[in-house]
């Protein structure tokens, strides 16, 4: 959705800039047929309106943004705030290269077929909520420990290790909650 919104908002951009280029030089004053004088906001309103579409999406997307591949054939912008791929009846596990989402607050791949998770999530430092639960995970790793900023971790419906689940609460944050069954 979000691609949908970065699209219409640089079509809403380039016809406002072939507006005014087409119309010769840019004045702020029209004279009507009437002789008086009014002020041209089509320009203004253009560029007001292709404001109002960037801020109304949840996630913005940033014009230098790269693509990461976090599964197979999934990749998320670089700068994404929040990734859910719960209850995508996915499987294995997720990419290595999901630590390049340095800015990723939330993480949700609830509700799927995971059997592992990658070490590399433990370098999502600003990483708040991981939701896990509802997977059959074969063990967890250590790493999620280095989370330093996490507030949830949800385990529930999960097969992990207590002894996995032991030395990663050791280095939680005092304040994370973990929820499991």
């Amino acid at each position: 959705m979000q691609i949908f919104g970065l699209v219409g908002l640089l079509v809403t951009v380039v016809l406002a800039t072939w507006w005014v280029t087409s119309a010769g030089p840019v004045s702020n004053t029209l004279v009507d047929e009437s002789g008086n004088t009014v002020q041209d906001s089509a320009y203004k309103n253009a560029l007001d309106s292709a404001q109002k579409a960037a801020d109304k999406m949840e996630n913005p997307v940033s014009v230098s943004s790269k693509a990461i591949f976090v599964y197979d054939e999934i990749s998320v912008p670089d700068d994404t705030r929040i990734l859910d791929l719960s209850g995508k009846s996915l499987s294995g596990s997720l990419k290595a290269e999901i630590r390049h989402l340095t800015n990723l607050r939330e993480l949700d791949i609830s509700n799927n077929n995971f059997t592992g998770l990658p070490a590399e999530v433990g370098q999502l430092s600003r990483l708040e909520v991981l939701n896990l639960s509802n997977n059959p995970f074969t063990g967890l790793p250590n790493e999620l420990g280095n989370l330093s900023n996490l507030q949830v971790l949800d385990l529930r419906g999960t097969s992990y290790s207590e002894q996995d689940l032991s030395l990663i609460k050791q280095s939680l944050p005092n304040t994370a909650k973990v929820f499991v069954d």
